[in-house]
């Protein structure tokens, strides 16, 4: 299904004019250097093709489509018109100086003239030319050498703007060998149906994080133990050459560096498409966020904005979400990871715009939190709710199964992953603060937990002083205990309660409170010899919240922690609004 589904997309892509993909037997590559020939064969220059570097100090190389029929093993295999120096210039840089690679250089002469020796063309001529005349022990020489070994060189004619592997000629000789010199075997394609010529090796697969940076495969047989029936490499799984290659380069299509449909969660390189153009394929990546340079805490466009707004509007009435697109129009999600020269499938998602559209409303509708600074995100993408769960906040420290994890819920609608709230609860007793996406991620588990399993209890997004679940009372209780010492001291302490106190008020409550209410009245006597208006105010406030307390239990389980957090954060947040002023306050309650 997987293969199939991206076997499509090619075709979609190829109908495409503005989409660029290359057809059968081509491959966009990245290009570093270009052989300046005279229509001789001698060697005229060499030219740095890549850019200017973005960031940091590297140039870029650039891309270009390139003959290319299969990718490369240990074994010998030169590609025609271009290749690394290795074979190009039958030389590279090893730990010991330049290295001659004849082997390798005779092997790209002898597929020059496998393709094209027959072809009458001054392009193929001067290629031909140089590569007979050509000495390996030269390339040394070479004024750009000591940048240019081990990377892709491309030939050009003098006097012409185009590469001599664009040349009608040369495309024509290409393509001619490359549909008609297979020696695959036939067999019926798994991904088609037809009876056709059988990838014996896949195309290499770039731009998963972890992987390789020449690429590494999806579809791969290289140990007899992974064969059957004695069938070798991708026999075991026949794929017809031209269904190989259209999944492979329309997954990385999907994974080129600037592709709008590749978001990083965690360890898992995710990309997303649609089977025809919708407008849920850009909107899912602005709202799912992801790892990207500038790492956007929510989506920066306004259009974005505006949809998730309507979107969340809709379903929280219990209507349809906006029409957009034809909500039975299917949508993929495919999450993959590196290893070694091997990729890893850790998930794949088949479901509808429809579908998607609900479950990312219902996602940011259970996250939705009373902000407490203006800088929140409104609508956090899943990297930066990850980031929340990690040490130190950073994201080589997030969890690869609860990255996973947390993105199959989104996009199913599941519960969240068991571990998620752990995870946020120790970050909370490390850290001593419960900041707005923790505060937003425990609510969400608790919601999603009440519906999913039809418990009537919710949780609300700012203060709720008509909540009476003991968790939620005490951490509005510990809070205002916080106030208190707080204004007793003048807002001067740099350590409070929370920070020497809050991991156990949360976990063993009975052990803490009642030193903390007996420290509160040392607290409020101070806060009366100051000023009388601010002790009324907060001995008010401490009534409130302890009248809704019966009894205060020995231990907290983790749902009652959750809800302790939350408790706590939704009181700061209302004793700490710009609006209610304390001095204000403490004059009304005079």
């Amino acid at each position: 299904m997987m293969l199939q589904a991206l076997t499509s997309y090619y075709d979609r892509l190829v109908e495409d004019p503005g989409s660029d993909v290359p057809e059968p037997g081509f491959s966009k590559e990245n290009m570093h250097f270009e052989l300046l020939l005279s229509s001789s064969g001698e060697l005229l220059q060499v030219n740095d093709l890549r850019m200017p570097p973005q960031k940091g100090k590297t140039p870029v190389a650039r891309k270009i489509s390139v003959p290319k029929d299969r990718g490369r093993t240990s074994a010998i295999h030169p590609y025609f018109l271009w290749d690394k120096t290795k074979y190009s210039l039958g030389a590279e840089e090893g730990r010991q100086g330049t290295q001659i690679c004849q082997k390798h250089f005779e092997a790209f002469r002898d597929r020059q003239r496998e393709v094209a020796e027959e072809v009458d063309d001054a392009g193929i001529r001067a290629v031909l030319a140089f590569l007979e005349q050509w000495d390996p022990e030269r390339a040394p020489q070479l004024d750009l050498w000591r940048e240019m070994a081990g990377a892709n060189v491309v030939f050009r004619l003098d006097g012409e703007r185009h590469y001599i592997h664009e040349r009608a000629a040369a495309r024509r000789a290409w393509l001619d060998f490359f549909h008609s010199g297979s020696e695959e075997k036939k067999g019926i394609c798994l991904v088609t149906g037809e009876n056709a010529p059988i990838a014996k090796l896949h195309p290499s697969i770039k731009g998963v994080r972890g992987a390789k940076p020449s690429g590494a495969y999806l579809v791969s047989f290289n140990m007899d133990a992974f064969t059957s029936y004695g069938k070798e490499q991708g026999y075991n799984a026949p794929v017809s050459q031209k269904a190989a290659f259209a999944y492979a380069t329309a997954l990385n299509h999907l994974l080129r560096q600037d592709s709008p449909q590749k978001v990083q969660v965690g360890d898992a390189t995710t990309v997303f498409w649609s089977e025809r153009p919708t407008k849920m394929e850009g909107f899912f990546a602005a709202v799912m966020g992801g790892q990207t340079q500038q790492a956007p805490d929510q989506p920066h466009d306004t259009g974005v904005n505006k949809d998730l707004r309507d979107l969340l509007t809709a379903v929280s009435r219990g209507q349809e979400p906006p029409r957009w697109d034809d909500p039975s129009t299917p949508f993929y999600i495919l999450g993959l990871s590196g290893n070694s020269s091997r990729l890893a499938v850790r998930f794949w998602h088949v479901s509808s715009v429809g579908r998607m559209a609900r479950n990312l409303a219902l996602h940011f509708s259970d996250l939705a939190m009373e902000r407490r600074y203006e800088g929140d995100p409104e609508y956090p993408g899943i990297w930066r709710l990850l980031v929340e769960t990690a040490a130190l906040r950073r994201s080589d420290n997030i969890s690869p199964v609860l990255a996973g994890e947390l993105m199959r819920s989104v996009i199913t609608g599941g519960e969240y992953p068991a571990s998620l709230m752990s995870q946020v609860l120790s970050r909370i007793r490390a850290e001593n603060e419960v900041t707005t996406l923790k505060a937003a991620l425990l609510k969400a588990v608790l919601v999603r937990q009440a519906r999913n399993r039809n418990i009537a209890t919710e949780v609300s997004m700012s203060l709720d002083t008509q909540a009476t679940d003991t968790g939620y009372r005490l951490g509005r209780l510990f809070a205002v205990l916080e106030k208190a010492q707080q204004d007793a001291h003048g807002g001067s302490l740099n350590t409070t309660i929370r920070d020497r106190f809050f991991g156990a008020a949360s976990a063993t409550p009975r052990s803490i409170f009642p030193r903390l209410l007996s420290l509160s009245q040392h607290h409020l006597a101070k806060l009366r010899k100051e000023n009388e208006g601010y002790a009324i105010a907060a001995d008010k406030r401490l009534q409130e919240v302890l009248d809704g307390i019966e009894d205060i239990p020995a231990h907290l389980n983790m749902q009652a922690q959750a809800r302790f957090a939350l408790g706590y954060y939704h009181q700061r947040n209302a004793l700490y609004k710009k609006k209610e002023d304390r001095q204000q306050e403490a004059q009304e309650q005079a």
